[in-house]
């Protein structure tokens, strides 16, 4: 399951959302979301850890079905608050999805293998509920804020202490575990240490979509392959049409037979 954030982390999580650097962050996931998945509008999609739906506004903006799942219970419910109706929203694991094979066209996790137990088996998941792509996005472990962040929770940061980063390497391996060889496309938010986040302007966005192993956040696309195809031949030779019913057929070839037996 991982960890499940209640209410005074989900305070701190928002918190950091709103700052400068998270709603750069936003931004710039939102365009690295349109350049990798390339999105249509009614495709329907599932937030895996949606937490309060933050990811969730940017594809309702684009124009997909949306629908969200998050381990806390706390984290629904402010999603519920926000969008009503208009979203589907289940209370439940990343590592046992209660939806049907290829129910949603898409499927992504944003920053939430870095807070699930089995990653894994939450991309296998993921896989078997999108029939289209999934979008794993994951903060850098090699980057400076990574860093950063894995420093900070030896000194018991309550939002990032727990939480597992990942590297460029470890998510290429993760991602050939969960569906083998298939196409994949990535990009990445470029390197900024959070000391030099106060050097930007206020509104300043953090990406310009570059391929370095090192950025702050990976995005990776993950275009999904059936290994098992059906061959459709087509019959080059017409059938008989037959003037008699299957009944029928067996009707005249009893009358037949009592005939024979007459003559004899």
């Amino acid at each position: 399951m991982g960890t499940i954030f209640d209410k005074n982390t989900a305070n701190i999580y928002q918190d950091w959302c709103r700052s400068s650097q998270g709603r750069a962050i936003d931004r710039s996931i939102e365009r690295l979301i349109v350049s990798l998945l390339d999105p249509k509008p009614g495709e329907r999609v599932l937030d895996i850890g949606c937490g309060p739906g933050n990811h969730l506004l940017i594809f309702s903006k684009l124009g997909l079905n949306i629908s969200g799942i998050d381990a806390s219970a706390h984290m629904i419910s402010k999603a519920e608050e926000r969008f009503g109706h208009c979203c589907t929203l289940k209370t439940g694991a990343a590592e046992s999805l209660p939806f049907e094979d290829n129910e949603f066209d898409l499927a992504v996790l944003i920053n939430s293998l870095e807070f699930i137990d089995d990653p894994l088996q939450a991309l296998k998941e993921a896989g078997r509920v999108a029939n289209q792509k999934v979008f794993i996005g994951v903060l850098n472990s090699l980057s400076w804020n990574g860093l950063l962040r894995k420093t900070g929770g030896l000194f018991g940061d309550p939002l990032f202490g727990r939480a597992r980063f990942y590297n460029f390497w470890q998510m290429k391996t993760l991602i050939r575990q969960a569906y083998g060889p298939v196409p994949v496309s990535w990009g990445c938010i470029k390197v900024i240490p959070s000391c030099a986040e106060r050097l930007l302007p206020e509104e300043k966005d953090l990406t310009d979509e570059r391929h370095s192993p090192f950025g702050f956040f990976l995005g990776f696309a993950v275009t999904m392959v059936y290994r098992l195809r059906t061959d459709n031949l087509p019959i080059k030779v017409k059938s008989k049409k037959s003037s008699l019913s299957l009944i029928g057929a067996r009707t005249m070839e009893t009358l037949k037979a009592g005939k024979r037996s007459e003559r004899r």
